[in-house]
């Protein structure tokens, strides 16, 4: 009688492992075994880690093994398993794979298909078309999609992490919980003993050094001792976590009246203000977005405000970047005066904070939440509704999605919700966040999300007249390694432009989620077809580029950049200055944010800094979703591109006081997952 070699591989994470029953069928294309306990006398099946081989033996020829079954039954309690895969080696001494990388619940029965991947028209049997199909009905019944707060993206059906489907969950949710791991930073960072002074201000800028010094590092120690220099000010644009504002100013908007003589102690090249912008020497960052939103109200004993800064840069003889002009409110009118740094030192330094804060409120809501966290989730959340597991770009976007889901869900349960940690400590707290968001919904683009295509729209392509956009040059390199890998993958299993547009599936994908992502918007240009390879490989590149990259770049540097809070106040608790000259210190400090709030703030900006345990980095797949080794070599060389791109970018920061490393693909982790 026929008899197969059958291994099955159980996941390493904690509690991976089962005592439950497990049988094993085998479908072929002569016909379907008998069901299989897959049990050895006197051993531990199934431990966390194992890898168990079983002999299963037949009565009849089975033909060409198609699927196999894997069924989990109780043994004694609820007992989950997490299946890696399972190779089967048939009597003809073939090997076939059957990647699963998925927890089974339950008493429930897995059907897996072998790990080649296949497009839809690539089925020929009823069996496989039918697994197809049954999986993808199944999935769309889990993956449901709901509005969590109008206006927003869509969502996942879920008002938890334990509502979840079990395998978007995190292995550990308290590895998760942000009020666990906010009072775990509020420990790491030893200013436990301020947390209850809401209300009381710090004495002078040095007293912020008392929840600071003990956890400094390189860069936010430099921003410390630096912060109040213009040249800081404007790096940061560059640099900084939300280095996706700055563009060229082609014109100066009326609104923002600055002239020649305002500025010219600042000009340098001896070129009234008009022509230096002839010349590409002015730049400008303008918070339009934050016009009109209030301030947070949910503490009555705080009154904190919100302003909508506008902000006029200038490329100096050195090439670098500073402040010369800033308006803290959008009107122009006598009680909103243009500050600038031949003002007095307060006046200027306070216009500075105003920016610094603002910046910090984009920075949170639109660049890292909705351009990163959100449109991530809409990916996902498309991708397990419409793409079958057997899928060439299911098993291409899978790691790229790896808990997404579970962060936004974990986020929408604590962090941003009503009453959540957010309104602790910043003033877009208590509905501002929506305004933002809202707002900001009409700006995601599908070009804003095309790396190349984003720096070109703000006129900052230029390496030449700008040298010191490390953000720009690294970003760059990677979105070239990403779509080269891409296009690799596109072209191995799309043949012809013809196959791309009649992917039914691949299509679906596309209008999920440009119909509940993107809310059908037609302005947002983002695609409802896709007809060809390069733009299929355009699209998946950004779906990547953005998981990875995009969110590594504005979430990582959070610590180094915002943990010294003059520099980064979630709050303002002073309205902005109407006049000049009237500003002290004094004012200030009773401006910035209060004990209490400083010290949720930092908690937040370290624990939102921190990789996840057992991270996954660009570049590495430890799920081996692909089997074919055409692939496998396309992630080499996929590997050795980023290899090249960490050496550069580690050679370029040698003994630089400020070295920018958020986008060294070494720190790269393939996924939204903090």
């Amino acid at each position: 009688m026929p008899s197969y070699s059958v291994t099955v591989a159980t996941g390493s994470q904690w509690f991976a492992g089962t005592d439950d029953y497990v049988y094993l069928s085998l479908v072929g294309s002569g016909g379907t075994s008998e069901r299989h306990l897959l049990d050895k006398p006197f051993y531990d099946d199934f431990e966390r880690g194992a890898i168990d081989t079983y002999d299963v033996t037949v009565t009849e020829d089975l033909g060409e093994i198609q699927l196999i079954k894997i069924e989990k039954r109780k043994y004694w309690f609820p007992d989950d398993w997490y299946l890696k895969y399972v190779t089967v080696k048939t009597p003809m001494g073939d090997y076939l794979e059957f990647p699963c990388y998925r927890w089974i619940t339950d008493d429930k029965e897995v059907v897996l298909r072998d790990g080649r991947a296949k497009l839809s028209a690539d089925d020929k049997t009823q069996v496989l078309k039918h697994h197809r199909r049954k999986e993808l009905e199944d999935r769309q019944k889990m993956y449901r999609w709901a509005e969590w707060h109008p206006g927003f993206p869509l969502n996942i059906d879920a008002k938890s992490h334990k509502e979840l489907p079990r395998n978007i969950q995190f292995d550990s949710e308290k590895g998760v919980d942000f009020v666990l791991n906010y009072t775990k930073a509020m420990e790491n960072l030893y200013v436990n003993r301020f947390m209850h002074m809401f209300q009381s201000s710090w004495s002078d800028f040095a007293d912020f050094e008392k929840i600071f010094v003990r956890i400094s590092n390189t860069i936010s120690e430099y921003v410390m001792q630096h912060w109040q220099e213009d040249f800081m000010f404007g790096y940061q644009f560059l640099n900084g976590c939300n280095p996706v504002l700055i563009q060229k100013c082609t014109e100066l908007p009326k609104k923002f009246p600055v002239t020649t003589e305002m500025v010219e102690c600042s000009l340098e090249r001896n070129l009234t203000l008009e022509e230096e912008i002839k010349q590409g020497n002015i730049f400008i960052v303008d918070y339009e977005l934050l016009d009109g939103v209030e301030g947070n109200k949910t503490d009555p004993c705080t009154v904190q405000y919100l302003s909508a800064p506008v902000c006029l840069l200038y490329k100096n003889l050195e090439k670098k970047i500073v402040p010369i002009a800033i308006q803290i409110k959008q009107a122009p009118e006598p009680e909103n005066p243009i500050f600038l740094p031949s003002d007095a030192k307060y006046d200027w330094l306070l216009a500075k904070i105003w920016v610094r804060s603002s910046d910090f409120h984009v920075h949170q809501t639109v660049t890292h939440l909705l351009r990163t966290h959100l449109i991530s989730e809409v990916f996902g959340v498309a991708m397990f509704r419409q793409l079958p597991s057997v899928h060439p770009l299911f098993k291409l976007l899978v790691s790229h999605v790896r808990f997404t889901i579970a962060i936004n869900t974990k986020a929408r349960e604590q962090l941003i919700c009503e009453y959540g940690l957010f309104d602790k400590a910043n003033a877009t707290g208590g509905g501002g966040l929506a305004q933002i968001l809202q707002r900001a919904m009409k700006h995601l683009t599908y070009s804003s999300l095309c790396f190349p295509e984003e720096i070109k729209a703000r006129g900052m392509e230029s390496t030449e007249d700008i040298p010191y956009y490390f953000y720009r040059d690294d970003g760059l390199k990677v979105w070239e390694a990403i779509k080269s890998f891409v296009t690799d993958v596109v072209d191995l299993y799309y043949d012809s432009e013809e196959m791309v547009s009649e992917d039914v599936e691949l299509q679906a994908f596309v209008k999920d989620v440009y119909v509940y992502g993107l809310r059908g918007t037609k302005a947002s240009g983002f695609p409802k077809t896709i007809k060809t390879r390069q733009k299929l490989s355009e699209y998946l590149t950004i779906v990547i580029f953005t998981a990875s990259a995009q969110h590594a770049a504005v979430n990582f540097g959070q610590y180094d950049w915002c943990s010294w809070i003059p520099n980064a106040p979630p709050t303002m608790r002073r309205p902005p200055p109407t006049e000049k000259g009237s500003v002290t210190i004094e004012y200030i400090v009773e401006s910035l944010p209060d004990r209490g709030r400083s010290c949720w703030h930092l908690g937040a900006v370290w624990a939102l800094s921190q990789f996840q345990e057992n991270e996954v980095f660009l570049g590495m797949y430890p799920d081996e979703h692909f089997i074919e080794k055409p692939v496998k070599e396309a992630m080499r060389k996929f590997r050795k591109n980023l290899d090249e791109i960490t050496s550069c970018i580690a050679e370029r920061n040698r003994n630089k006081k400020l070295p920018y490393y958020y986008l060294s693909p070494d720190q790269i982790p393939n996924s939204v997952a903090v």
